[in-house]
């Protein structure tokens, strides 16, 4: 009997890293920094202290658990081995809101800038050159994807770090409040908590696609090891960049009261401390961070699908498919180039309410899973014990609930829909096909 293909085990810790910090996209910083310095009056880098620190929480469960189940299907995987295999069908389908969008997001955002750059090329033609681009290298495979994010991601980190390198500058030559070092964007007498907790609900999408590494774990060399460190380090990477990013912005421009348009502060900025060069090549840096997020959201969105599909939560002979000789699910990685090309007619506001709700919802249930599995049914008691896996995954839990509870009423509703849409498929498949397991052993 041929023996069924399976995802090739190339990658190390430090491409993993990559492929986090590009779904993350070092340069998201300065995408909400002008709206959340007006928002927190000029604490961004403490509102970012906050976040870190509670995504940790969650970091760690998701370390834990890859080192009990390494599998590609992530939050997925972990509901339905710890808690009930039904959860686990019911986290995979909304998780599929983050996973099957930020591609989409990404194209749009990509070609919104194309077409600014060259007004007489249509925008749906850049979406589909981007479509194109991208489902090829990913279906070729994940080597390839971690070699060219790695390589995008170097550029973004450049243009992070000529950004900050300008504004040190002008900071010595006295713009702003000419000071390097100060305690201000971290407290003053102005501080106030709740809106630190207010600019956290904003800023913690900034860490979103952390979890992706842990799609990747079937593709990772020693899982158990490799996958939680890679996942603490681009949390860990990712807060310190934006932390301090953060910072120097405020320090060289401490009027977030003046900004013209406050979600695009940082091309003003940018502008004040850098002239037309500083301009042009944070547009560049920022172009190429769509293209990275663009390959490894759409190599993440593969494997969780092929999870699903092996499991036969979602059809098994097109979802659990991997390509005999390039150790790929290429009829995933296709169907979601295809899907993508709907960011022709996609409303990003709406779309970005799907990616926080399934977002959240993975973050929550993996923080769950944690205290189910290990907890309750390995019954791993003592004070350590308890602490690891009682405590901090609780704590994790009631964070992103109190996330959840903190983004826009259309966000929680379209979320519920397509959690009533997966209910309903899940009911019928199971009556009209009894014989799928949704991840019973």
């Amino acid at each position: 009997m041929t023996e069924e293909p399976r995802l090739k085990r190339s990658l190390t810790v430090f491409p993993l890293v990559v492929i986090g910090l590009a779904y993350m996209d070092p340069l998201v910083v300065f995408d909400s920094y002008g709206i959340v310095a007006q928002l927190t009056k000029g604490h961004v880098a403490a509102a970012y202290i906050f976040t870190l620190l509670a995504l940790l929480l969650t970091a760690l469960s998701y370390g834990n658990m890859v080192k009990a189940f390494p599998k590609a299907g992530s939050a997925y995987t972990y509901a339905q081995k710890s808690i009930h295999p039904h959860v686990g069908f019911l986290v995979g389908w909304t998780l599929l809101l983050d996973y099957l969008f930020l591609p989409m997001v990404n194209f749009a955002i990509g070609s919104a800038y194309l077409t600014a750059a060259f007004p007489d090329v249509p925008h749906y033609i850049w979406i589909i050159i981007l479509a194109i681009a991208i489902t090829t290298v990913n279906v070729i495979g994940i080597r390839l994807t971690a070699n060219i994010t790695a390589l995008f991601v170097t550029f973004q980190v450049i243009v992070a770090v000529t950004f900050v390198g300008f504004v040190i500058y002008g900071l010595t030559q006295n713009a702003g409040s000419g000071e390097l070092l100060s305690a201000r964007p971290f407290y003053s007498a102005s501080l106030d908590p709740a809106l630190i907790f207010s600019g956290a609900t904003i800023l913690c999408f900034s860490f979103l696609g952390f979890d992706a590494i842990s799609t990747m774990s079937e593709e990772t060399i020693k899982p158990k090891k490799t996958i939680p460190l890679a996942i603490f380090l681009t949390v860990a990477i990712g807060g310190v960049l934006f932390t301090l990013t953060s910072y120097f912005l405020q320090q060289v421009f401490p009027n977030f009261q003046q900004f013209k348009h406050p979600d695009a502060a940082s091309l003003e900025i940018a502008e004040f401390v850098g002239g037309a060069f500083l301009h042009s090549f944070f547009l560049a840096g920022t172009m190429v961070a769509v293209i990275s997020s663009s390959l490894s959201s759409h190599a993440s969105a593969a494997r969780l699908l092929y999870a699903m599909g092996r499991d036969q939560s979602l059809p098994k002979r097109f979802f659990g498919y991997i390509h005999p000789r390039l150790k790929t699910p290429v009829f995933n990685i296709l169907l979601i180039g295809a899907f993508s090309l709907t960011a022709v007619v996609g409303e990003l506001e709406v779309i970005y309410s799907f990616i926080s709700f399934g977002a959240l919802i993975g973050f929550t249930f993996v923080n769950l899973s944690v205290f189910a599995y290990f907890f309750v049914k390995q019954k791993q008691r003592g004070v350590l014990n308890t602490l690891r896996y009682a405590v901090i995954p609780l704590c994790g839990t009631a964070f992103c609930i109190w996330l959840l509870t903190s983004i826009s009423t259309n966000a929680l509703i379209i979320g519920m829909i397509w959690l009533i849409i997966g209910f309903v498929y899940f009911c019928f498949r199971l009556k009209t096909r009894p014989e799928f397991t949704f991840g019973y052993d």
